[in-house]
């Protein structure tokens, strides 16, 4: 478990592909209408939790929607819109070869998918994609660098991972969590609580 300073994650805003419950992972998928009016709304969540909002360093993954996500906010708290850092191991967990369908198109082709992966989820590995202990893997050396009061603007996959690497949620319990887009989970003294 890590002792951290206080981390302030925002999921990226919505995007089409969440309305339809499509695989995005690493597919670079723009915000939609609503995603922007949640970045908005993440500010102003923020503006209650960050008493100077210039103080906290900001690190997003590199990905378009969370980019965007982060620039709207950060523009809505005045702040200058693009004065952020990026992350590359902060991105999505990849689906592989599922990226794009949905649960339902993959059960089509593949009956056993989704109960293979059901059974551990923390572990399974989609064809060409990452696990989600992978993606903690992946996470861990980059959090030892995480010194100061950081807001994340990252992704579903990655806050559930932190859930587990931080906040000692069971690895079996984190991926079934679910992740709000246009709010603020607060990971500090190895807990979380949503915003």
């Amino acid at each position: 478990m890590f002792t951290l300073p206080r981390i302030l994650f925002v999921r990226h805003g919505e995007t089409d592909w969440n309305v339809e419950g499509r695989l995005q992972g690493q597919t670079d998928i723009p915000l939609n209408a609503l995603g922007r009016y949640q970045s908005e709304d993440v500010a102003r969540r923020l503006t209650k939790l960050l008493p100077d909002p210039t103080a906290s360093r900001w690190i997003v993954s590199p990905l378009g929607r969370t980019r965007e996500t982060a620039e709207i906010a950060r523009r809505t708290l005045g702040l200058d819109p693009t004065a952020y850092e990026t992350e590359e191991r902060l991105k999505e967990i990849t689906f592989g070869i599922w990226e794009g369908n949905t649960w339902a198109e993959l059960r089509q082709k593949d009956p056993t998918i989704g109960i293979n992966r059901e059974k551990q989820k923390w572990d399974y590995v989609p064809p060409q994609g990452e696990s989600y202990a992978m993606l903690a893997d992946r996470l861990k050396p980059w959090l030892e660098t995480v010194k100061e009061e950081t807001v994340i603007v990252s992704h579903g996959g990655v806050a559930r991972a932190l859930m587990a690497i931080i906040a000692d949620v069971p690895p079996q319990d984190a991926p079934r969590h679910e992740i709000h887009q246009g709010r603020v989970l607060v990971f500090e003294n190895n807990r979380f609580k949503w915003h």
